[in-house]
């Protein structure tokens, strides 16, 4: 597994690197004291995996930095304030590191990277029945039956239940990967709760919500997997 370090704090960069290099399966391509010069080599080099990233940084911060980069590969967010923990919700990173942390709780974090990719390689769904999503400072739980459809927003997601909206930083196609088979992409922008729909009409689907009908277009792109789909689910 390719990684990277983004740190502008050269002692914590060298404590990195050395756990880096005492670990099996972890191969260190790349260390930066700045997000500028770490995304222009991201654009150069695709084998990156992994990267640990510090969020109070002179230039652009690490959230800034998420906040640029369009799927991004798992993060190990880094800091020495625990405040930005809640960050890690937001952002769907891997683990969150507080500063100064041991080597035992250096390969904790990298065992859940593991995991992540592992799982995602082997395409298997969300097997919880829930999902957790940044209100403010809070954490919700949202039941996927409570989901009825997903739109995008520029860098964020819009979840919209039966009565609220809740907005996250994330982009559609690191999204779908993560939930369960009830969820599908019909559009660019619009990722639907099959169980929410009421109606198809050609290329319009029906959802009925508190507040009235919404209507939702089918990309002609998504059409043929929609309609193969609904007829096995």
């Amino acid at each position: 597994m390719n990684c990277i370090i983004i740190d502008d704090d050269k002692l914590s960069r060298k404590i990195l690197e050395g756990y880096i290099k005492k670990t099996a399966g972890i191969n260190l391509v790349g260390s930066f004291s700045n997000a500028p010069d770490a995304i222009k080599y991201l654009k150069k080099n695709n084998e990156v995996e992994l990267i640990f990233l510090d969020i109070e940084m002179p230039e652009m911060s690490g959230i800034d930095f998420l906040k640029s980069v369009v799927d991004p590969p798992q993060v190990i967010m880094t800091s020495s304030k625990g405040k930005y923990a809640l960050d890690a919700f937001d952002f769907d990173v891997a683990d969150f590191l507080l500063k100064p942390f041991t080597y035992n709780r250096f390969t904790k974090a990298i065992e859940k990277v593991m995991y992540r990719i592992q799982r995602h390689s082997l395409n298997l769904g969300n097997k919880k029945n829930e999902i957790f999503i940044k209100k403010n400072s809070t954490l919700v739980k949202l039941k996927y039956d409570e989901i009825l459809y997903i739109e995008a927003l520029e860098n964020y997601v819009v979840f919209n239940t039966y009565n609220e909206k809740y907005t996250v930083h994330s982009t559609m196609k690191a999204l779908v990967t993560k939930l369960p088979s009830m969820f599908i992409r019909v559009h660019r922008s619009y990722i639907i709760n099959l169980n929410a729909i009421n109606e198809i009409d050609d290329n319009i689907i029906l959802i009925r919500t508190n507040d009235g009908d919404i209507t939702i277009p089918i990309g002609k792109a998504y059409r043929e997997n929609l309609l193969s789909t609904l007829q096995k689910f």
